[in-house]
């Protein structure tokens, strides 16, 4: 009969249930009413720490013995000397609740080095140069091969073979080569990554005085200086590059002979398929225009043979870019 009872009672509940939309657990503790809360009571564990042993082990932590030592260690060299304070959790834990959880150990701090973002609008704006290792005719012997080049034209404006590179050749280097290209104060930025030769005290010196400012890449970031690493990748991969010079002359008539070809006689792709030479000494509209005037006189004669219609006029980039910002950023 009490089964009857409790069954009966159930369905009778569940139909409520679905007739209120909810559910029997919260029609239960509503028909329960409020209970009388029992006061809590703030237990410690037996284990825990004394208030007083925990300001003891902050005193040890932040003495200047252990001040910049991390808690394992500090907690090694306490059983050596034959004391135990607690353990190496229930230190991390003391120092977490103190909010002084971070490095301990004296270790450097390396400067954050932000990423360089340059822009050339025409020549004689944005230089970048490097250096490159020529194997000489022995095992072990490398000549230093300085290059500069103007990123907007590609153009290799100056050019240098030394045995051994240093600061005070990497100064004459730049100061001839800027002096060549009639740079002014305020005019233009050269661009190197961070070697001995770029960041040495004589270039430093003679940029700031010629007033020509300084831009360097980060450290190990080769994309920072991509337009010098990409004329290094085509001479090296050039059909007459040699495995090794046969002497330092052989090595300056290769170089001397690439740079001429590079200038006036090779195509870059970056700039409408123009010579490098052509650009920097400002012909390049004049050449493209040429250029488009021959293909509509070819369109007009064979127009079936353009099935993309009317021939487009190449274009020059207006902006070469070191690190372009983000589109976000530029659209700001």
């Amino acid at each position: 009969m009490k089964v009857a009872i409790e069954l009966a009672q159930e369905a009778q509940q569940r139909t409520l249930c679905v007739a209120l939309g909810t559910s029997r657990s919260t029609l239960r503790r509503h028909l329960r009413g409020p209970q009388e809360q029992k006061p809590s009571v703030n237990r410690r564990i037996p284990r825990a720490l004394r208030d007083d042993e925990r300001a003891n082990v902050l005193t040890v932590l932040h003495s200047e013995r252990f001040a910049d030592r991390a808690p394992a260690t500090i907690h090694a060299v306490l059983l050596d000397e034959g004391t135990y304070l607690c353990s190496v959790s229930t230190m991390y834990r003391l120092l977490r609740t103190n909010q002084e959880l971070r490095e301990r150990r004296r270790i450097a701090r390396h400067p954050e080095y932000h990423k360089p973002e340059l822009l050339a609008i025409a020549p004689r704006q944005v230089f970048s140069w490097d250096i490159t290792k020529l194997r000489g005719p022995h095992s072990g012997e490398w000549f230093n091969l300085l290059v500069m080049i103007d990123i907007f034209s590609r153009f290799i404006v100056g050019w240098m073979l030394v045995r051994r590179s240093n600061g005070d050749i990497a100064k004459h280097f730049i100061e001839q080569t800027l002096k060549r290209e009639g740079i002014e104060p305020g005019q233009a930025t050269v661009h190197a990554d961070r070697g001995t030769e770029m960041t040495a005290q004589p270039v430093c010196v003679l940029l700031e005085n010629l007033g020509v400012n300084r831009s360097h890449s980060r450290p190990h970031v080769s994309d920072d200086n991509p337009y010098s690493e990409s004329q290094f990748r085509t001479m090296k991969y050039h059909s007459d590059f040699p495995d090794r010079f046969g002497s330092h002359e052989h090595a300056r008539d290769f170089v001397g002979g690439f740079v001429g070809w590079y200038n006036d006689e090779h195509r870059h792709s970056g700039i409408a398929m123009l010579t490098p030479a052509t650009v920097h000494r400002g012909d390049a509209d004049r050449i493209l225009t040429a250029r488009h005037g021959i293909l509509k006189t070819a369109h007009q004669t064979n127009p079936e043979r353009f099935v993309r219609g009317q021939p487009k006029r190449a274009e020059l980039p207006s902006a070469v870019w070191i690190n372009p910002p983000a589109e976000d950023e530029t659209a700001a």
